[in-house]
């Protein structure tokens, strides 16, 4: 082995000293074969020693043995901890005691080391539970050294320690270790061992680290804090980056709010330190990771929003418009806001809303974009602004509105500086690089907007005094006329671009002008080197969208009058090649690949990333369009037309089908309405029944009570006592007697009235005999009535039948009151020479017996009333089924009509479109008999979309 690795060194200059070599050999030997703990142990101390002046000599010879040392003699925590920091600097490469010229051959060795200490996966598992030893002599050293394994050989060590068992779990316990050097030297040991391995990333986010993390980053002091703040962000953007698990983890975990901290900066912005700057370059690209155009459009709109929502936004707004804030800092922070507004529409109108604090406050946009058109202003700071002003229109039609509006007559301020002025300030400026980022800001205010296209066409610009105005459109070919910088010519080519593309207006504004089409046709038919290539390959382009989109509006310059002019002063397969130059070109590629304008220096700002989708869309049709005939773009409209007129006749049928199914549905809840007020009606018969129940059983109570007071008083009186009477006593009680007749007759009066309560309830249960006769006719239906109604029918029988019986009950008890009134009656027409204690025990009797009769007619007349409240609502009930069967009856008669005439349109358009698919395959003969090659995916896109439609609306009719 060791001639081996001294042959991967070389042979050194001076060589190893043979005193060393045969020292480390001994040494070997004494920790091999010693059986004293002690004697080993100072072997070990003694090869630490050496270690790092004689790397190759302890590696080759010692290696075997302190992994040895490492099994066997756990028990100690010193000669391990000797061991491990032996074996640390045998495969770091420490360049303090080196040479710089021994750089390459030191991370040669140290490789070299670290593969062969990991050929035994048992050791990396050995190191890792070494690290659960909470002695400073073995876990420092050994987090040291799993570290240094990690940085030589990183992948093979993840694999390794991702399938050792609580692996990870036990390097994370290291970030709760009371000792910083250890939490800070476990930092860096999992920034290694988070690098580029999405499995690891996601054990240690679900090991609970982001909380950690954060937690760590507070007690540091956020953006205040030192050197493992740094580490700490950088172990957050391994386990974030590029993870869209982590990411959507990170969301969940409401972490997001946790950061808006960060970025509270005090007043006083004087004398960042070093460090400050890291730490805020660090966060801001924390920030910028959950919101990047590369996610998943709906992760990055949910952090976006959770930002806006917490905070974050503005608190990065307020770092926008500070003073004194450094120049790298407000640039990235520029580039943050950029990505946190890009594409959603909460978060864009807030920074429309954003003011400088000026005096008179201004637009945040307005100020950034003064930055922009400042050729004094750094190229990186423009660069950022031009993206910050991208993303604020991006999917954006309002802001685009706005924009746009600053430039029509009727709202120009001459007292302030609006975003459109400064846009055509920066157009026609002298700074070829403000005419670049100009035009394309430009170009983002008309991206996919026809309307704003349409409204750009009505500004006009005053260009010297005592001429008549300009509009924008030819001030942007003057300047093209007149052969400017390259840089200038591509921008305003871009905008022009996309001006006229998918606008017949704005094309047919642009062909007015008669110095147009020849001064195209000019660049595109010359030689010229290879910078002016790009401008030919644009000016192409523009020429081909003036083709492709034209109305033929202009009796001049119609589509085949400009095709004929190409095939004669240029030739198609030059204006083809021309053409194929902007996506041969060496930038084109690069801006392709990112939305922000990232550009070395300011000769390669050439390309814009929008636009690159615009030539990519408009290539392939804009050279078949050259190359088809004027029959082949009549057959083509004919088509067109047909198809046209075919897609509005399905249009009219899909109508028709979705307004019957939503009548359909109308109905499907008209039904499961009645079923809930059947229910309804089941539920309250329930509760009424409960009722009754419960009035049964107050009654029985009163029975049984009244029944005990009888049997009580009926009981033989002392006769005895009547001898005690005197003769005061006999007109007292003759006096009773006669309150007690009077008490009778106002009871005969109460009786009477019960008796007028029981004949209403006869009247009651007569009317409850011929609701029931009609019911029963009712129920004559037939099976067309609902099972439901046929079961509420019956439970109202026997709720009718109940009610008979206890009609039949109170009358009863009607005979036995009128008993009771004789036998009072007869008591009262007593001489007094018979009266006995009995009459005052009688007396008591007859008051209880009438309070218990006023109660019991209360009750009666309660029950009454309920009931026939009971047979009014079951006769509603009953009217409204009988008429929902009536209805639903009707309804579903309609239903079946209107299948039916469904059914008869199905085979009618079914016959439409059989003449339809035979009128379109006879047109596709022609064009193969006219030499055409047709194939389905170069037909028309209105074709394919119609075809596509033929197919869906089959299927929804034959469903």
């Amino acid at each position: 082995m060791m001639n081996l690795l001294r042959g991967v060194m070389g042979a050194p200059s001076a060589g190893p000293q043979p005193s060393g070599a045969e020292t480390i050999q001994k040494l070997c030997d004494r920790v091999a074969s010693s059986t004293l703990l002690d004697d080993r142990r100072d072997a070990v101390r003694a090869l630490k020693s050496l270690s790092k002046k004689y790397r190759l000599e302890v590696g080759s010879q010692a290696m075997d043995h302190l992994i040895n040392v490492l099994q066997t003699d756990r028990s100690d925590s010193e000669i391990i901890g000797y061991a491990l920091d032996t074996l640390y600097n045998v495969i770091s490469n420490d360049m303090e005691e080196q040479e710089e010229n021994t750089q390459v051959q030191g991370d040669e060795l140290s490789s070299q080391f670290a593969e062969i200490f990991i050929k035994q996966q048992d050791n990396i598992t050995l190191l890792l539970s070494l690290l659960e030893e909470f002695d400073f002599h073995v876990r420092w050293p050994g987090v040291k050294l799993l570290t240094s394994l990690l940085k030589q050989q990183g992948s093979p060590v993840q694999q390794i320690i991702l399938v050792s068992p609580m692996g990870v779990s036990r390097l994370m316990d290291l970030l709760a270790d009371s000792r910083e050097v250890i939490r800070n030297d476990g930092l860096l040991l999992l920034q290694q061992l988070t690098r580029s391995n999405a499995a690891i990333q996601k054990i240690v986010a679900f090991e609970n680290a982001f909380e950690r993390l954060l937690d760590i980053v507070t007690d540091e002091g956020n953006s205040d804090g030192g050197i493992v703040v740094e580490d700490c962000l950088l172990l957050l953007l391994n386990l974030l980056k590029n993870n869209n698990s982590n990411q959507n983890f990170f969301k969940e975990g409401s972490y997001i709010q946790r950061m808006k901290p960060w970025f509270e900066v005090g007043d006083d912005n004087s004398g960042w330190s070093a460090q400050k700057v890291t730490n805020l370059h660090l966060m801001l690209q924390l920030v910028r990771v959950l919101v990047s155009p590369m996610n998943p459009p709906g992760a990055t709109s949910t952090c976006q929003k959770s930002m806006f929502q917490c905070g974050l936004l503005q608190q990065l707004c307020t770092i926008l418009m500070a003073t004194g804030v450094p120049a790298d800092i407000l640039t990235e922070t520029i580039n943050t806001v950029s990505e946190v507004i890009r594409g959603c529409q909460i978060n864009q109108d807030y920074f429309s809303s954003v003011n400088a604090p000026s005096n008179p406050p201004r637009p945040a946009i307005v100020v950034l974009l003064m930055s922009m058109v400042n050729e004094r202003q750094p190229f990186v700071l423009r660069c950022a602004v031009l993206y910050c002003f991208q993303c604020f229109l991006y999917k954006n039609q309002k802001g685009q509105g706005e924009i746009v509006s600053t430039l029509l007559p009727s709202t120009i301020d001459a007292n302030s500086v609006s975003a459109g002025q400064l846009l055509c300030g920066g157009l026609f400026s002298t700074d070829s690089l403000s005419n670049w980022c100009a035009a394309v800001a430009l170009a983002h205010a008309l991206q996919e907007n026809s309307t704003q296209k349409e409204q750009l066409l009505r500004v006009q610009l005053a260009t010297s005094i005592g001429n008549p105005p300009v509009s924008l459109l030819q001030q942007c070919t003057n300047i093209l006329s007149q052969g400017s910088k390259v840089q200038t010519r591509v921008g305003l080519l871009m905008l022009l671009c996309t001006w006229l593309s998918n606008c017949p207006i704005a094309v047919a504004h642009f062909l007015h002008n008669p110095r147009n089409v020849p001064f195209l046709t000019g660049q595109i038919s010359e030689n010229l080197g290879e910078e002016e290539q790009l401008v030919q390959g644009l000016c192409a382009l523009l020429l081909g969208i003036s083709i492709y989109y034209n109305d033929n509006s202009l009796e001049d310059n119609t589509k085949e009058k400009l095709k004929q002019l190409i095939e004669k002063r240029i030739g198609k397969e030059n204006f083809t090649e021309k053409l194929g130059f902007i996506s041969k070109h060496e930038l084109y590629s690069k801006a392709a690949q990112k939305p922000q304008p990232n550009f070395s220096s300011p000769d390669h700002m050439i390309f814009d990333h929008e636009f690159t989708k615009l030539v990519k869309e408009l290539e392939a049709v804009i050279i078949k369009a050259i190359y088809k005939s004027s029959e082949e773009d009549k057959k083509e409209e004919e088509v067109k037309k047909t198809l046209e007129q075919h897609d509005n006749i399905m249009s009219h049928y899909k109508t028709v089908i979705r307004e019957q199914d939503m009548q359909i549905e109308e109905l499907k809840q008209e039904v499961a309405s009645l079923k809930c007020q059947t229910e309804q009606f089941q539920t309250t018969v329930s509760q009424q029944l409960i009722q009754i129940q419960q009035h049964k059983d107050q009654y029985n109570v009163l029975k049984i009570q009244l029944g005990k007071d009888t049997q009580h008083h009926s009981s033989p009186s002392d006769s005895s006592q009547m001898n005690g009477f005197q003769s005061e006593e006999l007109s007292r009680l003759r006096e009773e007697i006669d309150d007690l007749k009077k008490q009778k007759e106002a009871f005969q009066g109460q009786l009477a009235e019960k008796d007028g309560l029981i004949e209403s309830m006869k009247s009651a249960q007569l009317e409850v005999r011929n609701l029931k006769q009609s019911t029963e006719g009712s129920e004559a239906v037939g099976p067309g009535q609902p099972e439901e109604l046929r079961r509420e029918v019956e439970t109202f029988r026997a709720q009718m039948q109940t009610q008979s019986m206890e009609i039949n009950r109170l009358q009863t008890e009607r005979q036995e009151l009128l008993q009771k009134i004789e036998t009072m009656t007869a008591s009262s027409n007593s001489t007094p020479g018979e009266i006995d204690t009995a009459a005052t025990a009688r007396n008591a009797e007859l008051e209880t017996r009438l309070t218990a009769a006023l109660q019991e007619i209360k009750v009666l007349k309660e029950e009454v009333q309920a009931l026939s409240n009971e047979k009014i609502s079951f006769k509603q009930q009953l009217d409204s089924s009988n008429s929902t069967v009536l209805i639903l009856q009707n309804e579903k008669s309609k239903l079946e009509q209107e299948v039916v005439d469904s059914k008869k349109e199905q085979d009618d358009l079914l016959v439409l479109l059989a003449d339809q698919d035979q009128k379109i395959y006879s047109l596709k003969s022609k064009l193969k008999e006219l030499g055409e090659p047709v194939e389905d995916e170069d037909d028309l896109e209105s074709g394919d979309q119609g075809d596509d439609d033929d197919d869906e609306d089959d299927n929804e009719l034959g469903e």
